[in-house]
């Protein structure tokens, strides 16, 4: 009797936790990134993913089991343009969590993005895949092709 009710409440929250996760990296995401600055952003974006698979499964298991039935949901342009713009989000947040990730490994290398070393007053990294890969210009990430340079980076610092 409860469980659509607990699924819906479920998938809200997920909704609810990846737009404040994404608003707190966009926050959070400032040039010249520290390190300290780096591994919160990298903690949001973890938080982010995390929140976005909940909303995928639990938005499946809603379709399929507790709402109206698959044949109704994929039957509706509104449902199916909304299912598309999120899994193109999706694949369009994959280069910046790359970019957090080699950021770490390479904070933990002692060097910054693409070997750079930090500089001595303030451990603030300086680099050049950020400036064109945050999550407020995700769709620039993609189109200017920065992948190449992020996964050039990560190569360089191990």
């Amino acid at each position: 009797m409860y469980d659509s009710a607990l699924v819906a409440f479920l998938h809200h929250l997920a909704a609810f936790t990846l737009v404040g996760a994404l608003a707190a990296e966009v926050v959070l995401f400032k040039l010249p990134l520290t390190v300290v600055q780096a591994r919160r952003v990298q903690r949001a974006d973890q938080i982010f993913g995390a929140a976005a698979t909940v909303l995928l499964v639990v938005g499946l298991l809603r379709v399929a089991y507790f709402e109206k039935g698959a044949a109704y949901y994929f039957g509706n342009a509104f449902f199916l343009t909304k299912f598309t713009l999120f899994i193109l989000a999706a694949v369009i947040s994959i280069c910046p969590t790359v970019l957090f990730y080699f950021v770490e490994q390479d904070a933990q290398a002692g060097s910054g993005p693409g070997g750079h070393t930090p500089s001595r007053d303030s451990r603030t990294y300086v680099h050049d895949v950020g400036a064109d890969c945050h999550p407020g210009d995700l769709v620039l990430c993609a189109v200017h092709g920065t992948w190449d340079r992020v996964a050039t980076a990560g190569s360089a610092g191990s």
